[in-house]
């Protein structure tokens, strides 16, 4: 029986290096922690709170107004699904935050729902981290987090929150939604840091 070189059956990932534990799919599987909120654009608002409590906020029009990125990237579930080469189009957290007078070294993010995580802030900064408006060339639908979610793709999914309406600085680390749960505080998919003690 002849075999067409370089043939290697039906496994997707056989070619792809992927963070331990994890499988390739072409689905973009939708999972939440409550029921999906639906926020109109013309009331959506983000707001950065600095540790001293100055807010700096974006609506819907001056979201869009800011310079646009459009970052591909790959996004790792701690469900361990993977998928490659996700095309978003968003504002960078650079953007926003040079626009804020802070030194703290830690970020809670919020969303509408009451779901928060956190984050070092040096994991939003440099090119690392955005807010999200579109996908696929689409406006980000609800279900993925529309209209905004924040996208950090280096980190495990659940730190991009869905539904993103704000970011506090804060001094010292908080624990989030999933972090109070025992998932792990950091969620690096390639040291594989899904839970606490990881």
């Amino acid at each position: 029986m002849a075999i067409t070189r370089g043939f290697r059956g039906r496994r997707l990932d056989a070619d792809v290096e992927l963070p331990p534990g994890q499988y390739l799919t072409q689905d973009f599987p939708v999972l939440s922690a409550g029921p999906t909120p639906r926020i109109d654009r013309d009331s959506w608002e983000f707001t950065i709170t600095t540790e001293a409590g100055a807010t700096h906020s974006w609506a819907w029009q001056q979201l869009l107004a800011l310079p646009q990125d459009k970052p591909t990237v790959d996004i790792h579930c701690v469900t361990k699904w993977s998928k490659l080469g996700t095309a978003w189009q968003g504002v960078s957290l650079d953007v926003l935050l040079e626009q804020v007078e802070s030194t703290a070294d830690y970020a809670l993010v919020h969303s509408h729902g009451g779901y928060t995580t956190n984050l070092p802030v040096q994991d939003l900064l440099d090119g690392q981290a955005w807010l999200v408006h579109q996908y696929d060339g689409e406006d980000l639908p609800p279900e993925h987090g529309g209209p905004v979610r924040l996208l950090v793709p280096h980190l495990y999914l659940w730190k991009s929150a869905k539904w993103v309406n704000g970011i506090q600085l804060l001094e010292q680390d908080e624990p989030g939604f999933w972090e109070t749960l025992g998932y792990h505080e950091y969620g690096d998919p390639w040291r594989e840091q899904r839970y606490a003690g990881d």
